[in-house]
């Protein structure tokens, strides 16, 4: 296992670590879960920034990159909710997203021999995520019109990301039909 997936599997693993520092009941617990989440988030950055720079991109790697960064963002969303943060809606568009994106990955990739990378504006998705729910933590009574005007925010960039990674894979798909590449 190379140093990317690693970071990843790391990311996994702060999953958990996340949930038990946001409900510790700690005076600090949602600096410490922040710090967590943003600690995460660092090893999203860098695991694709390593992988990308010494050729270490891997089919497991473009697996488990996304997985950590789902699972992490799905437990950041349920802890928020939880509290009342934000409302039920969002995390059921984000589940809805997300089983979608799993269901169109599985089919590219049962096309493809290999998965396509991440594009700009799943990336950019993910910086809004981070960014907006770190405020939420963070923000100890912030209106709850605000932090839902936030959270629509970073739902709508989520949108956008993923029209584009549908329209991404159908190209993919069409430009290796007409070739006669597509695997069977």
């Amino acid at each position: 296992m190379n140093i990317p997936n690693m970071l990843s599997v790391f990311r996994l693993i702060l999953v958990p670590v996340f949930v038990a520092a946001y409900f510790s009941g700690s005076a600090n617990a949602k600096i410490y879960a922040t710090g967590i989440y943003l600690l995460a988030a660092a090893t999203d950055f860098l695991d694709g920034r390593i992988a990308r720079k010494y050729n270490l991109v891997s089919k497991l790697g473009r697996i488990l990159d996304p997985l950590g960064d789902k699972i992490m963002t799905f437990a950041v969303l349920i802890c928020i909710t939880i509290d009342k943060l934000v409302p039920v809606w969002a995390v059921v568009i984000f589940f809805v997203k997300e089983m979608l994106m799993a269901v169109g990955g599985l089919l590219v990739y049962n096309k493809l021999t290999d998965m396509p990378s991440s594009n700009y504006f799943g990336k950019c998705a993910t910086v809004v995520f981070v960014v907006v729910c770190a405020l939420l933590m963070l923000l100890k009574d912030i209106p709850r019109q605000y932090a839902t005007l936030m959270i629509t925010f970073a739902i709508i960039v989520m949108i956008v990301a993923f029209i584009s990674y549908l329209v991404q894979y159908i190209k993919i798909l069409q430009s290796l039909k007409k070739r006669g590449q597509i695997k069977e």
